[in-house]
């Protein structure tokens, strides 16, 4: 995670990168992130306006202990658990949450486009089999997103980023990231991949 100061919106900006999260009781600042086929959830409690942002890469490992045993944030299954669970040590309660969707944008050919389309399922079933509320959503398509997050209004800025300079290097990091999974699974068989 990067921290720095926007004059442009008069406040820190948190950007988070592949496989990050970050939660907050934090209320003037900004949380941001650039998204290719990956998925980003914002979140927050209505009622104690605790906030949280993840970035994922994969919805989950292939086996169930891997995933109970795999902190990886990567994987889907783990970054909502894990910033779920840190919202509510910061005083979220499971009842008051709701959630704006984005990502999941086919950037390029091939395998890419396979985990953009699994993530995205896997996120909307996810939130509801929790019963968190989706109250808006940007998912699909082609292209990447730039979001900003202002946890105190719980308002989502999103930016449509054409393939360009900027998402050819989110869309590099993420193939890197992939082919580095993919390699670690044809090893120890724990990551399917669809392709």
């Amino acid at each position: 995670m990067r921290k720095r100061f926007d004059t442009k919106f008069n406040r820190y900006v948190y950007e988070i990168f592949t496989g990050e999260w970050h939660t907050t009781t934090e209320q003037n600042i900004v949380l941001q992130t650039l998204l290719g086929s990956c998925v980003s959830v914002c979140m927050r409690d209505r009622v104690s306006k605790v906030s949280g942002i993840n970035h994922f890469m994969l919805p989950s490992t292939r086996q169930l202990e891997d995933i109970i045993h795999n902190e990886d944030a990567r994987y889907g299954i783990h970054a909502m658990e894990i910033m779920i669970n840190n919202m509510m040590k910061l005083g979220a309660h499971r009842g008051g949450l709701e959630a704006k969707v984005f990502g999941g944008g086919k950037v390029v050919k091939g395998s890419l486009n396979n985990v953009a389309e699994s993530n995205v399922e896997f996120v909307l079933t996810f939130l509801n089999m929790e019963n968190i509320p989706i109250v808006a959503s940007d998912l699909g398509g082609k292209g990447g997103r730039k979001i900003y997050f202002l946890p105190d209004s719980f308002t989502v800025y999103l930016k449509r980023i054409e393939i360009s300079e900027q998402i050819k290097d989110t869309v590099a990091e993420e193939k890197r990231l992939l082919k580095k999974m993919k390699s670690s699974a044809e090893k120890e068989s724990e990551l399917t991949l669809f392709e």
